[in-house]
Formats: C-alpha cells, sequence, structure tokens
C-alpha cells in the first residue's frame, strides 16, 4: 500500500488516471501476453489444420480462403465498438465477455465443421458464419489492450509495454505451429481445436478469477480524484481531418495484408511447394524471429529517443525497417525454389513485423492518449479489411494461376505503398 501511495502523490495534478503499482503491472503484463498467446492460437488453428480439413471435406482453393477470409469479416466488426466501449466501461471487462465467445467456438469447431458437410448447399455458408461471429469476438482484443494501458500506465511507458505485449501474437502462432503439429499428427484435427479452445478457456477463468479479482481498488491520483473511464464523445471530424491519423491507418492496413496473407496461407504454402517438410518446422521457425525483433525494435526506438530524435522520426525509422525487410525477402522468395531460402525469406517477413509493433502499432498512442482505445480501433478495423479481402483474393489467385509468385509479388506492392504514406504524412504529434 506504500508503494501504491507513493506512486499516486508522485503524479502530475492534471493526469487524472489510475496508477499501476510494479506489482500490478506485472500481473497485468502476464495476464494480457497470456490472453494474447491464447487468442493467436485459437485465431491460427484454423490456418495450420486447412490442409488437412480440405482434404478431408473436399474443399477447393476458393472454399478455403472463403473460409479463411471470413474470420477478417467479424474481425472488421468490432474494433472500433471494442476501442469505444474499453475506453468507457474498461478494457477488462470487454476482454472477458469476448474470450469467453472465442474459446467456446474454437472448442466446438470440429463439432461444426462436422455438421455441415459440403454436399448442402449450407455447409460451407454456415461455418462461414462461424467464423464470422469468431473473428468479430476475437476483433476487440487489441483496442480493448491499448486502452487498458493507455488508462493504467503512464506515457513514457505506454509504447513500450504494449509493444512487448504484441509478442504474444508469434508466441500464439509457435504454441499452434508445435503443439497443434504434435496433436494433428498424432491424434487428427479435431483434437487440435479441443485443447485449443480448453487453453482459452482456461485463461478466460484466470483473468475473471485471480486477475480481475484482485484489481478491485485502483489508486486513483490523490490531487484529482476522477476515473478514467470518459463519457465525452470521440471528436471523430478532429481525427479525420488530420492526415496523420490517415497516414497510420494507412500504413497498418497495407502491413496487416502482408501479414495476414502469410498468417493464413504460411502453412498451405509449404505443404504445396514443399510436401516433405515437418510441418512443425515451418509453423514454428518463422514465428521464432518475431519475439525478437519486438525487442530490438523496441532498443532501436529507446536508442533514437534518447538521442533527442523527434519520436514522429523514430516512428517512421522503425516502420521502414519493417518493409524494407519484408519487401526484399518477398522479393527472394518469389525466386526461391528450396526449402532452406523459401524458410530463411518467410522467417525474415515475419521478423519484420516486429518492428511495425514498435512503429504503426504504437502510434495511436501517440496522436491520443486519451482515446487510444477507439483512434486504435479505427485503424485496426481499415487493418482488418485487407484481412478479407486480402486473404481471398490469394485463394482466388491460386485457384486460377497456381503461383505464389504473384500472391508475394502483390504484398510486395501493397507494403511499398504504406511506406511512402507513413514516410511522407506519417507524425507522432498529439490530436486531442
Amino acid at each position: 500500500m506504500e508503494e501504491r501511495l507513493k506512486y499516486s502523490l508522485l503524479r502530475d495534478a492534471t493526469d487524472n488516471q489510475n496508477i499501476w503499482s510494479r506489482q500490478e503491472k506485472r500481473l497485468w503484463f502476464c495476464t494480457l501476453i497470456l490472453g494474447t498467446t491464447t487468442l493467436y492460437s485459437t485465431r491460427t488453428t484454423m490456418p495450420l489444420l486447412v490442409p488437412a480439413v480440405a482434404s478431408e471435406r473436399k474443399w477447393n482453393k476458393t472454399d478455403s480462403g472463403t473460409i479463411l477470409s471470413s474470420f477478417f469479416w467479424g474481425y472488421t466488426l468490432t474494433q472500433v465498438l471494442g476501442g469505444y466501449f474499453s475506453d468507457r466501461i474498461g478494457g477488462q471487462r470487454v476482454i472477458l465477455a469476448a474470450a469467453i465467445g472465442w474459446s467456446l467456438i474454437t472448442f466446438w469447431m470440429p463439432n461444426i465443421i462436422l455438421m455441415a458437410p459440403k454436399s448442402l448447399s449450407w455447409g460451407i455458408p454456415f461455418i462461414v458464419v462461424i467464423r464470422i461471429i469468431n473473428g468479430a469476438c476475437q476483433g476487440v482484443h487489441f483496442p480493448s489492450m491499448i486502452s487498458i494501458t493507455s488508462q493504467n500506465l503512464c506515457a513514457t511507458e505506454r509504447a513500450s509495454f504494449f509493444s512487448m505485449l504484441t509478442c504474444g501474437s508469434a508466441l500464439g502462432t509457435l504454441l499452434t505451429g508445435i503443439l497443434g503439429s504434435l496433436i494433428l499428427d498424432y491424434f487428427g484435427w479435431p483434437s487440435v481445436f479441443r485443447v485449443i479452445g480448453f487453453l482459452g478457456l482456461a485463461w478466460t477463468l484466470f483473468l475473471r478469477y485471480y486477475t480481475m479479482s484482485s484489481d478491485k481498488s485502483r489508486v486513483v491520483n490523490v490531487q484529482c480524484p476522477k476515473l478514467t473511464h470518459h463519457d465525452t464523445a470521440v471528436p471523430w471530424l478532429r481525427f479525420l481531418r488530420h492526415s496523420s491519423l490517415w497516414a497510420c491507418v494507412i500504413a497498418h492496413a497495407c502491413e496487416m495484408n502482408c501479414f495476414f496473407v502469410l498468417l493464413s496461407w504460411l502453412p498451405t504454402y509449404f505443404h504445396d511447394s514443399f510436401p516433405t517438410a515437418k510441418g512443425w518446422v515451418v509453423n514454428m521457425i518463422p514465428w521464432l524471429a518475431l519475439p525478437p525483433c519486438t525487442v530490438l525494435g523496441k532498443m532501436l526506438t529507446d536508442w533514437l529517443v534518447a538521442r533527442n530524435w523527434s519520436l514522429t522520426s523514430v516512428r517512421k525509422i522503425v516502420q521502414s525497417c519493417c518493409f524494407a525487410s519484408q519487401n526484399l525477402a518477398l522479393a527472394v522468395m518469389c525466386q526461391a525454389t528450396d526449402f532452406g531460402t523459401a524458410l530463411v525469406c518467410m522467417t525474415v517477413v515475419i521478423g519484420g513485423s516486429g518492428f511495425h509493433n514498435n512503429g504503426v502499432t504504437v502510434n495511436p498512442q501517440d496522436l491520443s492518449p486519451t482515446y487510444s482505445g477507439s483512434v486504435f480501433g479505427l485503424m485496426n478495423t481499415m487493418g482488418a479489411v485487407p484481412g478479407f479481402l486480402g486473404v481471398y483474393l490469394a485463394g482466388y489467385i491460386l485457384e486460377l494461376t497456381q503461383s505464389w509468385t504473384v500472391v508475394f509479388t502483390t504484398s510486395i506492392a501493397i507494403n511499398f505503398f504504406g511506406w511512402i504514406v507513413f514516410t511522407l504524412f506519417g507524425s507522432a504529434d498529439v490530436i486531442q
């Protein structure tokens, strides 16, 4: 309690936020990174299992692309709403309600697939609807998480804290790649859904009955004891008039196109191009690069800031590292004919997203600390659009041309466009 009182007294009189003690920071960091890990583990289960399920259920590439991309239809719908309600009622409540949904859907997905045979006209559409609902549940996670961190951390800690939380996306994908691949080989694809879904339910119970239960009393600035949840309307018109917001949104959408296409089609690419490759290798090695690259991006950010670089320049440099590394690796992949080269290039592409986590991803907290959840929701809504368009388009291209080179070249062009826009118009100056 003495530590909590000390932190509250040190806060600025104009700062009306709750404050986390060191113990609370550790608890919430562990809880949120475990949640993000579990979230991504459930999200990447379907991409991992699509080759096996498609073979058994007789899905073609267009069917697979539709089912994979339908997740992002729902994911797009709830981004802004998730940020809005998190800013008003608390992100932990929003995350909890959504986690119950996506965990249960993952757990029961084998039943959903088996009761929807393709021979019936409603088979594929039924699975698509369930995937849309699953995406809608997961869509609130990141806006809620950035709202939580903005409300409970000081300005100097928010960006680095949130960027480290995004490592959970790689850890979750690794968990699915390693554990899911082993379960798939020995017990079949239905068991993968069951185990990963159970882990989601276990985390939900941990969040509700441990982390949130220990969060009953909040420390508020003793000089300005006002709660953090905002009752005023989000000033959208003011935000939308600023080119820096649109630069952030466009750059995020372009990078997310590359990330989501690879996230959804990576197992299929290696399955088709290198059928003798071990599943656990191709689903593990590329994602090992994301956590250390995220840490490297954080170190580069801190190094530049310590040398008095403007925050705008820092964000642009770090984001440029992302786009440059991804485009170079994708260009090499277009010519790759051996498994080793393809694996290294894919690892570089995934690793490049670690710099994105320290660039554009944390930019909403720069632009609007007060409404960061809502602004992030808008950014991630646009970022999810390439999720369903890009993932579906990749499946359609593959069905028509059987060419992965066309898919990779398209991603290079989109990345380059986002790079130019953010370099010219991006900013870290506060809008509201």
